[in-house]
């Protein structure tokens, strides 16, 4: 078979669902494509109806992941986040077309070296075009791509009986998600300024509000359920696999996030989403949402020089997140289209 190979195995969610674009690229000429990818990244990518088959790197000996490789003869394969590992595996399973970065002392073990377009200033492409340059470099293109998220059937359950459980109709509730990979992690994120922004939702649309997250997110998600004082707001966080989110989100009024890999799931499933990117070291042009219905509410905040999501001290612009902004962006995205 003239298969290909996405090896995606770095980043957060949302690096490796936006690399799906690469698979769409590579189908112009391979017959099928498989994802490489992390552990925690392996249920999304299974639920991308490009990727054939999902491959997992749980950091064994190298051998190992090598032998799987030539097991599977690739005839071609693409990097998107090269690593020593990732070019000694390539290059050991002998695919003979192989795709990655430029400028890095392995990049030897690459046939086709790609210099990443945001090292040299590239400041406004989004993500996926970027990434796109890979396949490019061996003829394959899917201009304009976006990615894609099919829910299973048991996802479609989960969040039927959760709709259920919660007397929801579908198109008649908001998802807000509240927190990124830093919120838990720092113990420094402030929850008021996502209980105004919650608040007015309810006051502007007077639809329920469902506040997403992980398992790990649950003390700052109930915060902002109490500080909101609304009982038509309440806690999914923790319940929904990334599946289940999906179809939430697909048929929830609008998905209202920060730029996280969960803003990406809800856009890749069709939601309306609204991206909301509070620092001033974000970059809402290459992180936007890739969907029909977007918007996207940028930084506002004075963030002290140097400031960046992983260092900041007090997280003040999310404490001042602007309302009156998400806000206008919703009412914006829901407004009724030209006739």
């Amino acid at each position: 078979m003239n298969r290909a190979l996405l090896y995606c195995a770095g980043g957060g969610l949302g690096d490796s669902l936006v690399a799906t674009v690469v698979a769409q690229a590579l189908l112009a000429q391979y017959d099928s494509v498989d994802a490489l990818t992390l552990p925690g990244h392996r249920t999304t990518l299974e639920l991308v109806p490009e990727i054939d088959r999902v491959l997992v790197d749980e950091g064994e000996p190298i051998d190992r992941q090598i032998a799987a490789l030539r097991e599977r003869a690739y005839a071609a394969c693409v990097v998107t986040w090269a690593t020593p590992r990732a070019a000694a595996a390539v290059r050991g399973a002998a695919i003979p077309v192989r795709v990655g970065q430029a400028r890095r002392l392995y990049s030897r073990s690459f046939t086709h070296r790609v210099v990443v377009r945001s090292e040299i200033g590239d400041v406004t492409s989004h993500w996926s075009d970027i990434l796109l340059d890979y396949p490019r470099a061996i003829g394959c293109d899917a201009v304009g791509a976006r990615p894609h998220l099919h829910p299973s059937p048991d996802d479609e359950r989960s969040a039927e009986a959760l709709r259920a459980e919660l007397a929801l109709d579908r198109d008649a509730y908001f998802i807000v998600h509240s927190t990124n990979a830093v919120a838990t992690q720092r113990g420094l994120w402030p929850t008021e300024g996502w209980a105004r922004s919650v608040r007015a939702l309810r006051e502007r649309f007077a639809l329920p509000v469902l506040l997403s997250g992980a398992d790990s997110d649950h003390g700052i998600v109930a915060r902002i359920v109490a500080e909101s004082g609304d009982t038509e707001v309440r806690s999914v966080a923790g319940r929904l696999s990334i599946g289940a989110l999906a179809a939430l989100a697909r048929d929830a009024r609008a998905f209202v996030g920060i730029t996280t890999g969960s803003m990406h799931v809800a856009a890749a499933a069709g939601a309306r989403t609204v991206g909301i990117f509070p620092f001033q070291s974000d970059f809402p042009e290459r992180w936007a949402p890739l969907c029909d219905r977007r918007a996207i509410v940028r930084s506002a905040f004075p963030c002290h020089a140097g400031d960046r999501k992983e260092t900041c001290g007090d997280y003040a612009c999310i404490a001042g997140l602007d309302t009156p902004r998400i806000l206008a962006a919703v009412e914006g995205l829901l407004a009724p289209g030209p006739a």
